[in-house]
């Protein structure tokens, strides 16, 4: 089983979304965040689950009711490792740079 772990700038990207949510809603930022981070999880079993997008790097798409999220990662096979590099709504254009 793989180990996954969320880089700084990735967590950075967690705190802005719970944020933002939790603007109107803190329970379902609350929410919102764990039911990403399980679904990261379902990473450690299944690594290649992800749309291949470039340079080796894979995207997870993550459903919410009617919004979802996508979270950038790269599984690095050798070391048995998946480092998740970015986390954004799927209705952002891009991810946010560091």
């Amino acid at each position: 089983m793989a180990t996954v772990r969320i880089t700084a700038r990735a967590f950075v990207h967690l705190e802005r979304i719970f944020d933002f949510i939790a603007e109107r809603d803190p329970d379902d930022a609350l929410e919102t965040v764990q039911r990403i981070r399980e679904a990261i999880e379902i990473l450690e079993r299944h690594p290649y689950i992800g749309r291949t997008v470039e340079e080796g790097r894979r995207e997870l798409v993550i459903s919410r009711g009617r919004n979802s999220y996508l979270a950038l990662y790269r599984f690095i096979p050798a070391r048995d490792l998946i480092l998740i590099l970015a986390i954004r709504s799927s209705r952002e254009a891009g991810y946010q740079p560091d």
